[in-house]
């Protein structure tokens, strides 16, 4: 399964990496690293399907889904079908 979050879609992106004392001497890059956004598996209970939902979705979709309810967001983001 990929590293991208059911509702806001973020995927992962490379950033590079320097130290402090790298910066103030010369140059010597220390490479690029994957960072990922923080995923969790969470188990939802949509009460317009009357059933749950399994997601993994980003702690910043969480939120959106306390801010605006699951079930629209979870419709808007294609994740179950409108009744």
């Amino acid at each position: 399964m990929a590293k991208i979050c059911a509702i806001t879609k973020k995927g992962s992106i490379i950033g590079g990496g320097y130290s402090n004392r790298t910066r103030a001497t010369k140059f010597n890059p220390t490479g690029k690293k994957r960072k990922y956004p923080n995923l969790q598996k969470k188990k939802v209970f949509v009460p317009e399907l009357n059933k749950s939902v399994i997601i993994e979705v980003s702690t910043k979709g969480m939120r959106t889904m306390k801010k605006n309810g699951v079930y629209p967001t979870l419709l808007k983001a294609g994740l179950v079908k409108a009744r």
